[in-house]
């Protein structure tokens, strides 16, 4: 049963990065950096914990499939809100991380030239 747990973490891992890669690169660095950190801070998650983990990222995984089968304008068209009522069941922790992840992406973008080959 472990190892098909293993799989499947991989898997949905594995499965998110492949999807970040069809985002701008700006976004994709900040959204590959935050799941690695995240499934990193899982490992030891409880059964229970395990389970919650594997739906949500499951449902990221859905809904950017989704987002990112109208490429138009993917940078404003990627994302989703959320609801009070779902803010209200994050730890302190969690609000802490959503927060950086605002700021993070909510930054002045700065002009950085290309190097020339």
């Amino acid at each position: 049963m472990a190892s098909a747990h293993v799989s499947a973490v991989r898997s949905l891992y594995k499965k998110v990065l492949t999807l970040h890669k069809l985002l701008p690169n700006d976004i994709r660095a900040i959204g590959d950096q935050y799941v690695k950190d995240e499934f990193k801070r899982h490992k030891n998650a409880t059964n229970e914990q395990a389970k919650q983990f594997m739906l949500e990222w499951q449902a990221y995984a859905a809904s950017l499939t989704v987002q990112l089968k109208q490429p138009e304008d993917i940078a404003n068209n990627v994302g989703a809100y959320i609801p009070d009522e779902k803010l209200d069941d994050f730890n302190d922790e969690q609000v802490e991380q959503l927060h950086e992840l605002f700021q993070e992406t909510t930054k002045p973008k700065t002009f950085q030239p290309v190097e020339e080959r």
